[in-house]
């Protein structure tokens, strides 16, 4: 059988680093997948372009804006050039296009695992309300506002401080009311309307990592409890945990929404209480630390991309020390150059 070609996004592993290169290293730990792991770069910085022990060959993409014509005309190139079976896109910017362009990415022979687009839609942190009473959990006083009167409203009847959060993303704590208007400026211009303010809920941060198959079912659900977080909000330090009732609660989201791909949902566990933060579909930057506890997420959503039989795996042990590290990497200035220059890796 020839190789799987498997491109994937979200390899620039800096101080705020992608799920691409957890993504990538699950992938190549499946002993049934023989796989060729092609990047999908927007920098010729990303540092995933330079660790081939990871990924094989890649390529600088343009920004996944508009009609995504420039996109889908980057991606068949690269089917031509080195074959491309699978995408695994890991931002958020990126799944709009991809969701849009699945059937036609099908019909080139391009398979993806993604939600729908009413699912993708969920994701609004505007949507958290009927998902968290759906799901069994609690949700932070918000108010969704789309004015500045408004805004002095909500956060006057929630109290500071408050979060201020874009509907889709970004979100800066506020402690005086004009932080507050202050960030809701920023993210108006940047996002648009509408805005979110949001209680401040103090305890442990637990997120779980899932994949849904679209029919209700979840093959694989993994918890993390957070315990060391840089200055970007992200998790440098993690523990495995087995929270019977986020689990459950992620589980139902699954079963409740049909949901078909990956997804991260971010909780908060304050006392007895778990309430829920947000949902990101897609794979977190956390990801391999599912695969290390032996629950390779990644590798499920290609076995269902290509019809191979299904291994699911539910079971994990709680206690497991998640670590992330910087690491230094000497390569010759001649492939940086050819890199930026054309585009793809020599």
């Amino acid at each position: 059988m020839d190789k799987i070609v498997i491109g994937v996004s979200g390899i620039s592993a800096v101080d705020n680093p992608g799920p691409g290169i957890g993504v990538a290293r699950s992938l190549r730990e499946d002993a049934g997948l023989d796989v060729r792991i092609v990047g999908l770069a927007y920098d010729a910085m990303e540092p995933g372009i330079y660790m081939d022990w990871v990924v094989d060959r890649s390529f600088v993409m343009p920004y996944p804006s508009c009609d995504g014509e420039a996109y889908l005309e980057r991606l068949l190139y690269i089917k031509q050039t080195c074959g491309l079976d699978i995408v695994i896109p890991n931002l958020d910017v990126e799944l709009p296009l991809y969701i849009g362009r699945a059937g036609e990415l099908a019909d080139r022979g391009i398979a993806t695992f993604l939600p729908t687009m009413d699912q993708f839609r969920l994701r609004g942190k505007d949507k958290l309300t009927d998902i968290a009473r759906e799901v069994g959990i609690k949700l932070p006083r918000t108010r969704t506002v789309s004015s500045l009167e408004m805004l002095w409203r909500a956060v006057e009847e929630i109290g500071l401080p408050v979060m201020v959060k874009g509907c889709y993303y970004k979100a800066s704590r506020a402690s005086t009311v004009q932080e507050a208007a202050n960030f809701y400026h920023q993210l108006v211009a940047e996002w648009g309307y509408p805005v979110i303010v949001q209680e401040v809920v103090s305890g442990s941060e637990m997120n779980v990592v899932g994949l849904g198959d679209g029919e209700g079912h979840a093959p694989g659900l993994v918890g993390v409890k957070k315990l060391w977080i840089t200055s970007l909000g992200k998790m440098w330090t993690g523990v495995t945990v087995r929270n019977e009732q986020m689990l459950a609660a992620a589980e139902q989201f699954v079963k409740k929404f049909r949901w078909r791909g990956p997804f991260e949902m971010e909780c908060i566990m304050s006392g007895q209480d778990i309430f829920l933060i947000e949902v990101n579909p897609r794979f977190p930057a956390w990801t391999y630390l599912a695969t290390g506890v032996g629950v390779n997420l990644p590798a499920q959503l290609v076995r269902r991309c290509l019809k191979m039989p299904a291994l699911p795996s539910r079971e994990y042990e709680a206690g497991k020390l998640f670590i992330r590290y910087s690491y230094d990497l000497v390569r010759d200035m001649e492939f940086f150059q050819k890199t930026l220059s054309q585009g793809e890796t020599p």
